[in-house]
């Protein structure tokens, strides 16, 4: 009899994207991936050691697809902003996988590719050496939690999206005025989370770059 067929590693992370498209990262299991693949999980631990480790590979692979194509262009903050974009719109693509790596993070080559991109944008701001690495580890926590918001936002149904502006409407526009003052005093103004998210998140990634330009010692190259 015919011995089971042996999957490849990217033919496993081919497979694992294919059903986190349609599931989520909780609902995930490696057992039903080896079913998918009509093989048993004993295979598919021979090329991961557990699902984190699974889950981390495929998220590196949106990483890796990000960096296709990019170039270092235009100054240090350009430079990391086309390329925050770059993620932002990979993961939005695969919103399960944002949240993988928002958790888990990666260690991967598309992980490495980002890292040192970030790192050599900041070296050529001018910070100090001994500044870079605290503030490259800020700058990737804000990249990584405005890209999960955003891929989360895109992850809503239709139907979702609508009790969600309804909830909006009763506890803004109908808030009442006497025990929440000010929320019934901008409630005209105020708009839902999910409106205008790109630019929302340009501009708290330009505030931020404004931020670390500041503290750039006067003269630095």
């Amino acid at each position: 009899m015919a011995g089971r067929r042996r999957w490849s590693t990217e033919e496993i992370l081919d497979a694992a994207a294919k059903l986190l498209r349609t599931s989520d990262t909780e609902s995930f299991s490696v057992r039903g991936l080896a079913s998918a693949l009509g093989t048993d999980s004993s295979s598919l631990y021979r090329h991961f050691r557990s699902k984190t480790e699974l889950l981390r590979a495929v998220a590196d692979r949106v990483l890796l697809a990000s960096m296709d194509g990019y170039r270092a262009e235009g100054d240090w903050k350009q430079r990391i902003t086309a390329l925050a974009l770059r993620v932002r719109e990979a993961f939005g693509s695969q919103p399960q996988l944002a949240a993988v790596w928002g958790r888990y993070a990666s260690g991967g080559a598309g992980s490495r590719l980002v890292m040192e991109e970030v790192l050599r944008a900041l070296q050529a701001s001018g910070l100090p050496d001994e500044e870079i690495p605290a503030r490259y580890h800020r700058l990737a926590v804000l990249i990584a939690a405005l890209a999960v918001s955003e891929a989360g936002a895109a992850a809503i149904t239709p139907e979702e999206h609508e009790q969600g502006m309804e909830l909006f409407r009763v506890a803004v526009l109908g808030a009442d005025p006497e025990r929440f003052p000010a929320l019934a005093h901008f409630a005209r103004g105020i708009r839902p989370l999910g409106a205008d998210r790109r630019a929302a998140f340009e501009e708290i990634l330009a505030a931020h770059l404004a931020s670390i330009e500041a503290a750039v010692p006067p003269g630095a190259p």
